[in-house]
């Protein structure tokens, strides 16, 4: 595919104007200006085409070393993926370069400017070096994979194929979508051709998935992905916890809303002398609100046996109405007379007062922000304290409580460096410390579940509930438990909106998105039900959100809900299981299987009668004796 896309793709990009309008350069072609002017000055392609015919030889070797099996061929293929990055480098400062110089010509008005600068910071590389960037590093994992130590590193992330290939797949059948809605940019007015068109057509599927992942290239972007991802990472540990332990939670929605409810009577409502204890209070009622919403139905399920699927869903209706009812109207008649609700703020807006301030969540930006005098420096000690994480806990992996002992070094790490910081120039972030409250979520869900015994009980009752309860665990008490805690991580959700002043202010809106809790479900699917899946999912569906909105805004044909779109067909793809093979994505053991795959032989394992036993006299008896030692050892088995 790299080879292909080399030959038939467009190179690189060496500027693109607002409109998406690009000038491509090809790898044994010339240019192609699509944009309206022509007298730009354009930055020296030669490097980056002379590195790009290197990766196509570097490439092409690797292919025909692969078919005959050489062990070198990984080399080639590093070296193709070092030579793309080089050209994409270089290609990048010629880029800036031109910026510089753009920045710096005190001649140009400010809106040719502008204009220029954002020509040159919308080019870059194109699908034909993205690909042979990927196709080298897989043909160099390819060819490692030969050797035993990387084979056993490759088979842990085996995890990881089903949402690689529904990914795949989602941004394959996405490109047909696009190529079908979107009309190919050209503001020459000329006709393309044959050739043209198609460069056109190649270029506008990678300008749009380019510009859905461009947030993580950019802090301010980044920034807001990581808004957008911080709700589903509470809803994605909600349904994924339900799913760890055989339970289908779709009330994430209901969960969130009694949540948002409960940590708006606490900041509004609770005394303003509590002070500092506000923040933490109000954190609490909006996790118990959302497990008190969850363990109904667990407890019914436990009880009654009805479908907790159901339930939440309709739970999910019943949230609703009360959270209609308390900041819907101030008043509302009951048996003939009329009574007064004092949760509704004044005005004709649905939504509440707002929090005291001191229930409200600090933004990250103040947290981290260690500047003086106005200025925004950013700490860079939670950086340094994860390295040290990481560094002590792989040093002392075999000390035991060596996990406390890397949590305090990095502790101590982080509180010598945390007044080491970078300035930053970036607008006002409204990513609050809800994400920090997600990553302590998403800890407690891995300790609790892998780490404890109640995990363990609850993991044994998703795997088998009639097993767990023969071996002496409560399935309806594991039932209620987990429904529990789902519900509890969704009610915390309300924390990013309610009090980390998500929607512009610090109070319970009507516009409260709840339907992230159904994106929830997809986010937990995607991540495979583990914590860490949960995060990159979240993080992925909150950088497309962030990326469709530019795409909406600079193509004609092309919306943010083509986002929708492929969050859709990713879980599609990975309800289908990635179209994998069951013997790819969940093999057999290697006991479990002979030379080839094949079933071992049953005999094998049965102990050996010496040849001198059977010889004498009492050989029969021998025989006896092993027959009847095999057949008790069956029955052993079997029981």
């Amino acid at each position: 595919m790299a080879l292909a896309a080399l030959l038939l793709t467009p190179l690189a990009a060496l500027g693109r104007t607002f409109d998406a309008a690009p000038v491509l350069l090809h790898l044994f072609g010339g240019l192609l200006n699509l944009g309206s002017s022509t007298d730009l000055r354009l930055p020296d392609a030669g490097p980056t085409r002379l590195l790009g015919l290197t990766s196509f030889v570097l490439l092409l070797a690797t292919f025909f070393g692969a078919l005959r099996r050489e062990r070198w061929f990984w080399i080639t293929g590093l070296l193709a993926t070092l030579a793309s990055l080089a050209a994409v480098l270089l290609l990048g400062r010629a880029l800036g370069d031109e910026v510089a110089r753009v920045a710096a010509d005190t001649t140009l008005r400010r809106p040719v400017r502008i204009r220029l600068r954002s020509f040159y910071e919308g080019g870059g590389m194109n699908l034909g070096l993205f690909l042979s960037l990927l196709g080298g590093l897989v043909a160099a994992g390819a060819g490692l994979s030969a050797r035993q130590v990387w084979w056993d590193r490759f088979n842990r992330l085996r995890g990881l194929l089903v949402p690689a290939a529904a990914i795949a797949l989602a941004i394959a059948v996405g490109a047909v979508v696009v190529l079908l809605v979107q009309p190919p940019i050209n503001q020459t007015g000329a006709a393309l051709g044959t050739w043209g068109a198609w460069l056109s057509r190649t270029d506008l599927v990678y300008f749009v998935y380019s510009t859905l992942f461009a947030p993580v290239t950019s802090l301010n972007p980044f920034l807001d992905s990581l808004k957008l991802a911080t709700p589903l990472i509470f809803t994605g540990l909600s349904v994924a916890f339900a799913f760890r332990t055989g339970l289908f939670n779709i009330g994430a929605p209901g969960q969130l809303t009694m949540g948002a409810i409960a940590a708006m009577l606490v900041g509004v409502y609770a005394p303003a002398s509590l002070g500092w204890l506000l923040l933490p209070l109000s954190v609490i009622a909006a996790g118990a609100g959302g497990a008190l919403w969850g363990a109904i139905p667990g407890l019914l399920k436990a009880r009654f046996g009805s479908s907790e699927v159901i339930n939440t869903i309709m739970l999910n209706y019943i949230a609703a109405g009360i959270f209609v009812f308390l900041i819907g109207s101030n008043e509302f008649p009951f048996l003939g007379k009329t009574y007064n609700l004092p949760f509704k703020a004044e005005g004709y807006e649905a939504q509440s007062a707002e929090l005291h301030e001191a229930a409200r969540l600090p933004t990250m930006l103040d947290l981290l922000n260690v500047g003086k005098d106005g200025a925004t420096v950013m700490s860079l000690g939670w950086l340094f304290a994860l390295g040290a994480y990481l560094v002590a806990r792989l040093l002392l992996r075999r000390t035991p409580r060596g996990g406390l002992l890397a949590l305090a070094a990095a502790a101590l790490v982080g509180f010598l460096t945390w007044r080491i910081g970078v300035p930053i120039n970036i607008a006002g972030s409204q990513l609050n410390a809800s994400f920090l409250l997600a990553l302590v979520c998403v800890a407690l869900f891995g300790t609790l579940m892998w780490r404890t015994a109640t995990g363990y009980a609850l993991r044994a009752v998703g795997l088998s509930p009639r097993a767990a309860e023969y071996g002496g665990i409560s399935v309806a008490r594991g039932t209620i438990l987990a429904m529990t805690i789902a519900g509890m991580f969704a009610g915390l959700a309300a924390t990013h909106y309610v009090q980390g002043g998500a929607l512009d202010d610090y109070r319970l809106k009507q516009n409260i998105p709840v339907n992230v809790g159904f994106d929830g479900i997809a986010v937990a699917l995607m991540g495979q039900s583990t914590p860490a899946g949960v995060v990159a999912s979240s993080l992925l569906f909150g950088t497309i959100d962030t990326g469709g909105i530019d795409a909406d805004l600079r193509l004609d044909a092309i919306n943010k809900d083509i986002v929708t779109v492929l969050k859709a067909l990713i879980v599609l793809f990975i309800a289908a299981g990635g179209f994998l093979s069951r013997r790819l994505t969940d093999p057999p053991p290697p006991q479990l299987t002979g030379p080839g795959g094949a079933a071992p032989n049953a005999t094998s394992s049965l102990p050996q009668v010496p040849q001198a036993d059977l010889t004498q006299t009492g050989g029969n008896q021998g025989l006896n004796g092993l027959h009847t030692d095999q057949t008790s050892a069956g029955q052993k088995g079997s029981n």
